[in-house]
């Protein structure tokens, strides 16, 4: 059986749509709004329309492992707990240096096909029980882009949300806002990739700014923890202008966003290029704080990123969690989730146990 065959046998028809002429469907999973006619697919690829009803990926995973929460990353976010991360097939956007693109890419890139062989059948209910045998607090829908797979994500949030589990998304944001409403009501926290604050950029990757600006706004406002993250690479979105841009525009929906500046590396069709150095971060992590960001972070420099991979009271500036890489050496948030030297509330979603807190264990994941 080849790949679209066996993608298209684990589906389910979907809710995310609304029905056009001569049984086209608009689908309304991700920021393009396919217009999807009889037998053909969405970008996505994933979705399709199957005698005028939207069929929808269900039932499977391509990647299933227990991360770190700070892996995601989230760190404002039940910091030292597990994550129980599951991914599927597909993606909107066609990144060409994807770290992820054997699945993101799979039936887009020839190079993906053999992507049938690490898909598992598996139940929502199934995905609980694994996470609670895994000690994990949280369910979280990555790896690919979770959104084209939003009403399987849907499935398994609700069951999580009954078992007394945190939900969250690790996205592109590239939405729309019926997704988000739709999502809203059972997920906690989503994570967004903002890669450019220059359209044209996305345009490349196969996106739209505006759609990724819009979803950041509309998820802060419903209620959603929201984290940034932007992928810093050289001779891209690296100047001081742009840097200084992305900053203001999070620091204007709410300086308590963290935004995570990332060192990007040579990957999939990117092989030309300088990777990203451990000064280009610190400079694009001063630029945040500058823009008035109280909470900014350096990724994949373990050891290399001074205070920036700690997080800090926004009152006091004094260091609540101690962090090198994904491992957590030192946390001091009260079970109010407050400072304990000036009682500041510290943005972000914490537990009301600090003493269970798990010190010096994480950085490697468990794959299930």
């Amino acid at each position: 059986m080849d790949l679209a065959h066996k993608l298209d046998s684990l589906t389910l028809p979907g809710k995310l749509y609304k029905k056009e002429a001569n049984k086209a469907l608009r689908c309304f999973a991700c920021g393009h709004r396919c217009l999807i006619r009889e037998g053909k697919r969405g970008i996505c690829k994933v979705r399709f329309n199957e005698k005028g009803k939207l069929r929808v990926p269900w039932g499977y995973v391509a990647a299933l492992q227990a991360d770190p929460i700070e892996k995601k990353p989230f760190y404002h976010f039940l910091s030292g707990e597990n994550a129980l991360s599951f991914g599927m097939l597909g993606c909107d956007l066609h990144c060409d240096y994807c770290q992820n693109w054997f699945t993101s890419q799979a039936l887009r890139d020839p190079a993906s096909d053999e992507a049938g062989r690490i898909v598992r059948e598996v139940s929502a209910a199934q995905l609980i029980d694994l996470a609670k045998q895994a000690n994990s607090k949280i369910i979280a829908s990555t790896y690919n882009e979770p959104l084209i797979t939003s009403e399987w994500a849907v499935e398994i949030f609700k069951k999580a949300k009954k078992a007394g589990l945190k939900t969250v998304m690790i996205s592109n944001g590239h939405a729309t806002p019926e997704v988000l409403d739709y999502l809203a009501p059972n997920l906690d926290g989503y994570k967004i990739d903002l890669k450019s604050m220059q359209d044209k950029n996305y345009r490349q990757l196969g996106g739209v700014l505006q759609n990724v600006l819009d979803s950041i706004t509309r998820a802060h406002k419903l209620g959603l923890w929201v984290e940034v993250v932007t992928l810093v690479i050289p001779d891209f979105n690296d100047s001081n202008a742009e840097l200084w841009e992305a900053a203001r525009f999070l620091a204007s929906i709410s300086p308590n966003i963290p935004w995570h500046v990332t060192a990007y590396h040579r990957d999939y069709k990117r092989q030309n290029g300088e990777n990203t150095s451990a000064e280009t971060l610190l400079r694009a992590a001063d630029i945040g704080r500058e823009a008035g960001l109280n909470h900014v972070y350096v990724g994949n420099m373990r050891g290399l990123a001074d205070e920036y991979e700690s997080t800090c009271c926004s009152g006091c500036s004094k260091p609540l969690i101690t962090r090198r890489g994904f491992t957590i050496q030192d946390y001091q948030i009260t079970e109010k989730g407050k400072c304990p030297h000036c009682e500041t509330k510290v943005a972000g979603v914490w537990t009301d146990n600090p003493g269970s807190v798990n010190l010096n264990s994480f950085g490697m994941p468990k794959v299930i």
